[in-house]
């Protein structure tokens, strides 16, 4: 479990190295969709249309160090009615895997939709995603929607999956 001492603040434009840095070692893992490792240059617009006002990057820091972070980002923008509904997704130093940064960073994401003014979460994640899986189970996240066999790896089909809940 992250330290007393463990803060989770609103990212800076200072944190986008270690957030590329942590961000690219799941694709190494291939513990996401993307494939190919991004430079910090590559991020820059991402990380600008992630403002604290509706869309924030949250990063859990520990003595100076990112050890992860959570997002939030449109679903469909530009279709209104849906501006209440949001994707969340969540990476975790792997230095730091299993000591619960993922679940203090989602905990703190959920606890900031209301003043966000957003009432539907929802994660996509790869099937073999099994520990994101389990953290999403933990805060009350339900299988919305399974894809199979969408993405290919290596050579292998992998199906992906919604996990979502109302806030």
């Amino acid at each position: 479990m992250p330290s007393r001492d463990t803060k989770i603040r609103i990212a800076e434009p200072a944190d986008l190295p270690a957030l590329v840095d942590i961000y690219n070692q799941a694709v190494s893992a291939q513990a996401t969709a993307a494939l190919e490792l991004v430079r910090i240059e590559d991020r820059r617009r991402w990380f600008e249309e992630h403002g604290q006002d509706k869309y924030p990057i949250l990063v859990a820091e520990y003595e100076k160090a990112i050890w992860g972070y959570v997002y939030l980002s449109p679903y469909r923008p530009g279709r209104s009615a849906l501006r209440q509904t949001a994707e969340v997704s969540y990476f975790v130093d792997y230095n730091h895997h299993n000591q619960g940064v993922a679940s203090t960073l989602l905990d703190a994401c959920i606890q900031m939709c209301p003043k966000l003014k957003i009432k539907r979460l929802f994660a996509i994640l790869l099937e073999t995603n099994v520990s994101s899986i389990a953290t999403l189970k933990k805060f009350d996240f339900e299988q919305w929607a399974h894809l199979p066999d969408v993405a290919e790896i290596d050579g292998v089909e992998v199906s992906q999956v919604y996990f979502g809940r109302k806030v």
